[in-house]
């Protein structure tokens, strides 16, 4: 990895912030730069900071702003449209369906259970760093079973999007990184580069998360 990583977190318990903060400083190519016990502060806060992080860690429930609710989803729609370069993962002790596939397509690149594995918090970020989101089978189920089966025909989709198109989605909702696509398929990364933008303009979607829901939705990829 050719840089660290650059993480906030955005948590309300001072102790698991600072076990989760303890773990994530244990490993080199990972640095803690941002922390808030509330989520309505974060915008004020990112607009006065000299540097940005990469990456905010955000747990789904947090304080209210006075008497008006203000929770991870809330912060994560806000995140997506003034620092959409800021990538989001959420955490939460929640492992409701309708949680997650809420929460990713309103712009969050990913979502942990709080009592997961250290490891796969650990691929979560890197993947997420490198190739824009972090999708386990939890929450492509999740997602899956929310959209139903709402999809459009095998012959639609094959005049929406070109085989390659297809090729590189394919490719990315496997979570592999432009880099890896371009070996894969024997192109460069600007030309896969070129099709994620493409797929991104023909979809309407935000980001790479976006277009994992699309892939959902439309059974390109399967469970």
């Amino acid at each position: 990895m050719s840089k660290n990583i650059s993480i906030g977190i955005v948590e309300d318990q001072f102790l698991f912030r600072e076990g989760i903060k303890s773990i994530l400083n244990s490993w080199s190519n990972f640095e803690v730069m941002f922390e808030s016990s509330d989520g309505f502060s974060v915008i004020g806060k990112l607009d006065s900071a000299v540097n940005l992080p990469d990456l905010l860690l955000v747990d789904l429930s947090l304080p209210p702003l006075g008497k008006k609710e203000y929770s991870g989803l809330h912060l994560t729609k806000e995140l997506a449209e003034k620092f959409p370069n800021i990538k989001v993962l959420v955490l939460s002790v929640h492992n409701d369906e309708n949680y997650m596939a809420e929460l990713i397509k309103n712009g969050a690149h990913g979502y942990l259970s709080k009592d997961c594995d250290p490891q796969e918090l650990y691929r979560a970020i890197v993947n997420i760093h490198e190739s824009g989101s972090y999708i386990n089978s939890t929450v492509l189920k999740a997602i899956h079973d929310s959209m139903g089966k709402k999809a459009r025909t095998t012959k639609s989709l094959m005049s929406f999007l070109s085989p390659r198109e297809e090729e590189v989605l394919k490719l990315t909702c496997q979570q592999y990184t432009a880099e890896e696509i371009a070996e894969k398929l024997f192109i460069s990364v600007k030309t896969v580069n070129g099709h994620r933008n493409s797929l991104l303009l023909k979809t309407g979607s935000r980001n790479v998360t976006g277009l994992v829901l699309f892939a959902i939705r439309n059974q390109i990829v399967q469970l």
